[in-house]
Parts: structure tokens; sequence; C-alpha cells
């Protein structure tokens, strides 16, 4: 089923999803990779602000490419970099922030998906290799944060239109596609095994 979102998203919206579910976003959606998701969660521990309120917003792991401009700044590609890296960071962040889809490629495990129902989340995918086209989607910068931590680790706040195609893997009721595909393929190579021997 196809979706489109405008954010600050509800968590009753997202309670409507399902794994395989096709997503289009639109609003703000604010990289954040590893370096700042130590620095959202540092922050939140010390009782300081976050430069953005994340509730009902998408995070985005991506390290893009960007050119800095007279006019501003250009983007030049903004696919998704490899989300298991955050894996140990994203329960917190989502229980901590309210963010209410988390994108990225390659999946993530079982403390994530826990968060997500629990909480109202979901984890969704962006085609890799397509970088080119997650840029076309971007409308604008609207400001960056935390230029210190290098661009990639960077918190780029941008503004979209029709971000996507994204396919929920991790919906808001348990279920974990990858972790569903992982038990189907042991289970047909213990099978296999079983034959050979």
């Amino acid at each position: 089923m196809k979706h489109i979102l405008r954010t600050p998203i509800r968590e009753e919206d997202v309670r409507k999803l399902k794994v395989g579910d096709t997503l289009f976003i639109t609003g703000l959606i604010v990289s954040c990779r590893d370096a700042g998701h130590r620095r959202v969660l540092d922050y939140i521990k010390q009782g300081k602000q976050l430069p953005i309120d994340l509730s009902g917003l998408v995070i985005y792991h991506v390290g893009p490419v960007i050119r800095k401009e007279e006019a501003g700044w250009e983007i030049i590609s903004a696919g998704p970099t490899t989300s298991v890296r955050m894996e140990m960071y994203e329960a917190e962040f989502i229980e901590k922030t309210g963010v209410r889809v988390i994108v990225g490629k390659g999946g993530m495990g079982s403390k994530t998906a826990e968060a997500c129902k629990k909480f109202g989340a979901v984890y969704a995918i962006f085609p890799g290799g397509a970088g080119a086209l997650a840029a076309k989607s971007i409308e604008k910068v609207e400001r960056v944060e935390w230029l210190d931590l290098g661009i990639p680790e960077a918190m780029w706040i941008f503004r979209v239109k029709d971000f996507g195609p994204l396919k929920v893997i991790i919906d808001s009721h348990g279920k974990n596609f990858y972790e569903k595909q992982k038990k189907s393929v042991e289970k047909n190579l213990q099978k296999a095994y079983s034959l050979i021997e």
C-alpha cells in the first residue's frame, strides 16, 4: 500500500503502516549518523536543548555530498548509509526524541524493532545507489547544525517533497522483514543440508 505522509507525523498515522508499504514524505527530514546520534543523546542527558524538535519528524541515515555556493548549499547526492551502525543508539533515540520514521539502508536489529513497537515508529529503506534521486526530492537546505562534526556527520535539516520511494522494513507492530527473511533462509539451509547428509 502507498502512503504519503507530511511532517510532523502523528503516531496514529505511523501505526497504520505495515511491512512492505511504500512511503513518500513531504516536509522536514533531518540527517543523523553515528556522531549525530551520540551528540543528540548526550544533549538530552545533559538537559541541553536540541537544535530542532525531532518529535514527529523523519531522521535519515545519510552522509550527503554537498557543495557550498554563494546562494547556499547545493545537494549533489543524498543516498542512504548503512543503518545497522546506529543500532546501539536507535532505541533510546526513538524513545527520547519522538521521531516517527527512520530511513536508511540495510535493516536494523531487534532493539530498534522493539522501540518502534513501543513508541510508534517505523524503519524504512531508501533504494541504494539512488543518491541523485534523493537529492532531487530535497527542495531546500533549511539549515545545518553541528558542522564541527564534518559535512557527512553534521545535522542537515532538509525540506523535501515526495521523498521516496521508501519501503517499510520494520513496522510499529513488531514485524521486521529482514529478520523474517533470515529465519526463512536458515530453515531452508537446514533442510538443504539434511538432504546432503
